[in-house]
């Protein structure tokens, strides 16, 4: 009898199958090239790409927020929590043994039985202890479709901490480069606010003595005026841009060291790459792939709760009145029995399941690839940025030029008498916001290559999650190729 139950078990495990579609990676129609990809490029996808803007405190700060971000700290502990989940399932495929011991005295009415029956003990004492193991058969696949599932999902979380670093690392250098540029817009604020209040003292000094009208006077005292109400808005601008580095890096808001001007940072060169890349580079478009991967999976796990559930049990060990008996003379007890259960009627509850999974499953796929759409999008989207804040900065590099020139040109002639006063305030009204506006794309420009390599992805990411306090997913796991 122990052959034939052991024969059954060996040979429907041997024949047993897995329900549902096995995943295929959906073909995808990725363009050949990026529309504005420039003709010089460099392999630095792989690189620690942050540090070619040539800053030690940038570099600094990076590396803090990737120890300290509470943000990556959650992300770390979630992908804990799915491969935690993933455990669970897997033990499902296998015996699960447990033990069980009991101790227990009853003492029951004397009547009956009881009463006739010489010498019944009463109260009774009994002592048991065993062994017991339970096992499902997975025929259908049920249990590893489930496995599957769980597997895809905690990879998924793993790319989702990934994609917490890779927007950390760019939000940390974005806002580092933001706080230079409205730094050195501070700077043009306060040298223009010099050069007017001088202005403002020569001409009163002149009106003093009759040389000037008021009217003069109070033109210089307007745009002096204007350069001061510039500056606490700056200087707000400054505040809130190091409270934000700050918490970014695990500190409280205050005050951020600063390191080169913004005028001496370097620029990291375009990274190499073409479309299709993105599909391994990009840790929000592996992410949606293996989301997919587990609606898939759900399909065939629904699918087999339309067959039988086989499920063996067993138990072993002693049973005795007498504690000193329990593991001698006759209190041996055994038990083992096969279970089959199934569904009949089940009122269209796995159908609706089955539905419910091949609907998630359509609706991943579909996230799958308009995720696909965004990521080509945000590439060109940034490459595209770049060039033409490349052609802005030379072309207000020039204007700003132009109107120092032209200031200096009107003054000469109002100090010679051949030219108003307003010829020299048009010149400066046009000058201060140009000099703040080229400041500002400066800035833009050096940011829009943290958004290239933000929307490129690639082996930096990796480097910048060994960075982190923990590195997520465990090394034995493998991804779905």
């Amino acid at each position: 009898m122990r052959r034939a139950v052991f024969v059954i078990v060996v040979s429907a495990s041997l024949a047993a199958c897995t329900m549902g579609p096995d995943y295929v990676r959906p073909a995808v129609d990725a363009p050949a090239r990026f529309r504005f990809e420039p003709s010089s490029t460099a392999d630095s996808a792989d690189t620690k790409w942050w540090t070619q803007y040539g800053d030690p405190v940038l570099d600094a700060l990076i590396a803090e927020a990737l120890a300290h971000n509470r943000n990556v700290m959650i992300a770390a502990a979630n992908v804990q929590q799915a491969f935690a989940l993933l455990e669970q399932a897997r033990a499902g495929a296998f015996p699960q043994i447990g033990y069980a011991t009991t101790a227990q005295r009853t003492k029951v009415p004397d009547v009956g039985l009881v009463a006739i029956i010489p010498r019944f003990p009463n109260p009774q004492t009994s002592y048991e202890a065993l062994l017991s193991a339970s096992w499902e058969l997975d025929l259908w696949g049920r249990v590893r479709r489930l496995s599957e599932a769980a597997r895809a999902n905690a990879l998924a979380s793993e790319d989702a901490r990934r994609a917490v670093v890779l927007s950390l690392v760019a939000s940390v250098a974005s806002d580092y480069i933001q706080l230079r540029g409205l730094d050195r817009q501070l700077a043009i604020a306060n040298q223009t606010l010099k050069a007017y209040g001088e202005s403002v003292r020569l001409f009163e000094l002149q009106f003093k003595y009759g040389r000037i009208s008021r009217m003069n006077v109070a033109q210089a005292q307007s745009q002096y005026e204007t350069a001061a109400a510039q500056i606490p808005v700056i200087e707000s601008q400054i505040a809130q841009a190091e409270h934000a580095l700050s918490i970014l890096v695990g500190r409280d808001p205050g005050a951020i060291v600063r390191g080169k001007s913004i005028d001496d940072l370097a620029m990291p060169p375009v990274p190499s790459g073409v479309p299709s890349d993105l599909l391994s580079r990009r840790p929000d478009l592996m992410q949606s792939e293996e989301q997919l991967v587990a609606a898939n999976a759900q399909i065939g796990a629904a699918r087999a709760l339309y067959f039988p559930t086989i499920s063996l049990t067993g138990a072993f060990g002693a049973s005795s009145s007498d504690l000193s008996n329990l593991f001698t003379g006759p209190a041996r007890v055994w038990s083992y029995a096969g279970q089959v259960t199934g569904p009949i009627f089940t009122a269209g509850l796995i159908r609706g399941q089955v539905a419910q999974a091949e609907a998630a499953r359509e609706a991943a796929l579909l996230n799958y690839q308009q995720a696909i759409h965004n990521a080509f999008g945000d590439v060109d989207n940034a490459l595209v940025v770049k060039q033409k804040l490349s052609a802005q900065l030379a072309a207000q590099t020039e204007l700003v030029a132009a109107l120092k020139d032209y200031d200096h040109l009107a003054t000469l002639q109002y100090n010679g008498g051949y030219t108003s006063y307003s010829t020299v305030l048009q010149a400066e009204q046009a000058l201060f916001p140009a000099e703040l506006t080229l400041a500002n794309i400066r800035a833009s420009l050096l940011a829009s290559s943290v958004n290239l390599y933000k929307a490129m992805g690639g082996g930096w990411v990796a480097i910048a999650s060994d960075m982190t306090v923990s590195t997520g997913a465990p090394a034995s796991e493998h991804r779905t190729e």
